[in-house]
């Protein structure tokens, strides 16, 4: 079983940026798929982010397209998020999680048996 911790949560005001970073360890990750998800308050989890094995191919939702970048280094054990042009409605917790898949990137939660703990993002208007 693989152990994952993220970090970089906090406040910003809108418009600002954020980098989130998650570091695995237990078990070598470099082999599976990992992911970002979200959730809001009030709110179910959504998809944010999803990367493949190597790092080639990613997967956005349309919500946070052309504003987050997902990033990962194998040799660190971690895995990234930076966050640009940020928004109100960004505010969530943010979990980084590792898939059951060893290629593609996924969306759905159901394909990660593992998740970190999570940690808050907060952003003004």
């Amino acid at each position: 079983q693989v152990q994952l911790v993220e970090s970089g949560g906090g406040s910003v005001q809108a418009g600002g940026s954020l980098r989130l970073s998650c570091a695995a360890s237990g078990r070598t990750f470099s082999t599976n798929t990992m992911g970002w998800f979200r959730q809001p308050p009030g709110k179910d989890r959504e998809f944010v982010a999803s990367i493949s094995r190597s790092g080639g191919l990613t997967s956005y939702s349309d919500s946070v397209k052309g504003r987050f970048t997902i990033s990962r280094d194998n040799a660190k054990n971690m895995v990234y998020l930076q966050m640009n042009s940020l928004k109100p409605e960004d505010t969530a917790v943010y979990y980084c999680a590792i898939s059951i898949s060893t290629t593609l990137p996924r969306s759905r939660s159901d394909d990660y048996p593992d998740w970190g703990q999570g940690t808050q993002v907060t952003v003004s208007s």
